[in-house]
């Protein structure tokens, strides 16, 4: 496995640490590590409400990169409660195709960091509307 994905897995582990904020939010069950074009890695975690105001550990890493001045994606890793990785949401897929419209098929994405299985998000996004 690549050295970057480790690193990544570690961002991502390091910023983690679920917990509650008040009675209606909770933080941190996921969190995630974007690597942007420029090499530097951004991480965020989700933020679940009571209500449909919360936002996806991916999302928040990647409006962090944004927020920095950055926009291109390389890679991305989602780290679970359990310490497993997993596929983003289709709502995550949708923000990271809209930012590279021209080559998001270039994205690579952990989907299970102890197998070492990478796969691009063209493949978890064949045929988008895009």
């Amino acid at each position: 496995m690549e050295e970057v994905w480790k690193e990544l897995y570690r961002a991502a582990k390091a910023v983690q640490n679920g917990r509650r904020i008040s009675g209606y939010i909770e933080a941190g069950e996921v969190a995630a590590a974007v690597l942007s074009e420029s090499g530097r890695i951004y991480t965020g975690v989700c933020i679940d409400t009571c209500s449909t105001l919360g936002i996806c550990a991916e999302r928040n890493a990647i409006f962090n990169m944004i927020t920095n001045g950055e926009h291109r994606i390389k890679k991305v890793i989602a780290v679970m409660p359990d310490g497993k990785t997993g596929a983003p949401c289709g709502a995550c897929r949708e923000i990271m195709v809209q930012l590279m419209p021209e080559d998001y098929k270039n994205v690579e994405i952990m989907l299970d960091y102890e197998a070492g299985k990478v796969v691009t998000l063209e493949e978890l996004t064949p045929e988008w509307w895009i």
